[in-house]
């Protein structure tokens, strides 16, 4: 590799950046394009921390025999095998030292220095070169603060001064690409997360604006947990949120699986809307997902209580209606979620649950709109409804019927 050939890769690389590559496509073409002008790499592995709810970071390996990059997510070091193997890792001692680079030729004299050095020998690697691209103090977000890479090559004399001071050039810009890529996922995975998918998505696409809204007709659904309160008062401190854990992953899932969005986790509460041009149809897919849920957390109460661990069962509202779907709140702080009397209606509906011993309830407007399976619903009769001007039809699933 010369100068204008290391100039050539820089260009690239900072193009890649820009143009949002996704990682595991960049680091292949960064390593094929290093080989092809005459680095004798066969092996590169590129990691960064991120921030997410599941695991702690994700892993980028190239293989030169493979020609492909395999992406893997890992978890922070939290026990204590896993911490002893970071101890254990070229990258920790430059995270000690404070050191930016790690150049090691690999033979029977350094094998022993660290783990990963005798897997790489017995592979035929020669040479291996670890880097830390360090991010400055206001750039860090969690646990990511650098991004972390090596290099291997099974050349006889290993990599040429040239060479390694050459690689050690370009990494920052890796780097900085790798951290551009990792930032947009991470912004896509805290508003979904935090907001919901629908939501998140609108809001990455621009939805900001305090006042922004539309009205739509969604189905409603709102459900809760029995005695909650008692629960909390009555369960030791650290059990209390494994509990609601549980209970929001049965939740949670069944929505998602049928193509709902949830808006809002209040306490023990779920706030979630299917929605489509088709009324019939977001009708059976909401009715769909709270029948899994029903059936899922009677299996988590048996698993629960036969772990004497305290469970519950659920209460559960569906309602169709016009809703306001948008940004609400002050300037420093907005929420992005439905509003209107539809909304309320739901809640005082699922509230009806405990009154007419029913785990679960359908307003009538639920009932019109859900077409040929409306006989999957019987009537438990008409209901005022705190708060709520009108009485109104209420409906439960029909037991004798099966789905």
């Amino acid at each position: 590799m010369d100068d204008a050939q290391f100039a050539e890769v820089a260009a690239w690389i900072s193009d890649a950046g820009l143009r949002g590559l996704d990682e595991t496509t960049m680091v292949t073409e960064f390593c094929t394009r290093l080989l092809a002008r005459g680095l004798p790499l066969v092996r590169a592995q590129v990691f960064i921390d991120t921030l997410h709810p599941t695991y702690g970071g994700r892993a980028y390996a190239w293989h030169a025999a493979k020609a492909e990059t395999t992406a893997t997510e890992y978890a922070q070091p939290s026990d204590g095998e896993m911490m002893a193997r970071w101890q254990q890792s070229p990258f920790f001692r430059l995270v000690e030292s404070g050191s930016s680079m790690l150049r090691r030729r690999l033979n029977a004299q350094t094998v022993t220095e660290f783990p990963v050095f005798s897997d790489l020998f017995l592979a035929g690697m020669t040479e291996f070169v670890a880097v830390v691209d360090r991010f400055g103090g206001d750039a860090i977000i969690g646990e990511m603060d650098c991004v972390y890479s090596s290099w291997s090559t099974d050349a006889p004399d290993g990599f040429t001064d040239w060479q390694a001071t050459a690689l050690r050039r370009l990494t920052p810009s890796l780097a900085l690409a790798i951290k551009s890529a990792t930032l947009g996922r991470i912004a896509k995975t805290l508003v979904e997360t935090y907001l919901g998918r629908d939501p998140g998505a609108r809001v990455l696409k621009g939805s900001i604006t305090r006042g922004i809204s539309a009205s739509i007709e969604a189905v409603l659904w709102f459900s809760d947990l029995h005695d909650y309160t008692r629960i909390c008062d009555h369960a030791q401190p650290e059990e209390i949120i494994p509990f609601l854990n549980d209970y929001a992953e049965t939740v949670i899932s069944a929505i998602h699986g049928e193509g709902g969005d949830v808006l809002k986790l209040i306490g023990d509460g779920t706030l979630a809307i299917f929605t489509g041009a088709d009324r019939d149809a977001a009708c059976r897919a909401a009715l769909a997902a709270a029948q899994k849920t029903l059936d899922r957390v009677d299996k988590l109460k048996t698993k629960r209580l036969a772990g004497g661990l305290p469970a519950t069962d659920l209460y559960l509202a569906l309602h169709f209606g016009q809703v306001v779907y948008g940004n609400f709140g002050s300037r420093e702080r907005l929420d992005f979620t439905v509003v209107g009397p539809a909304v309320n209606e739901v809640s005082r509906i699922a509230a009806m649950c405990r009154l007419v011993d029913q785990p679960i309830l359908f307003s009538s407007a639920f009932f019109e709109s859900l077409g040929p399976e409306q006989n999957r619903l019987v009537s438990v009769g008409r209901y005022a409804l705190r708060g709520v001007e009108q009485p109104q039809d209420l409906f439960t699933l029909d037991r004798g019927r099966s789905a």
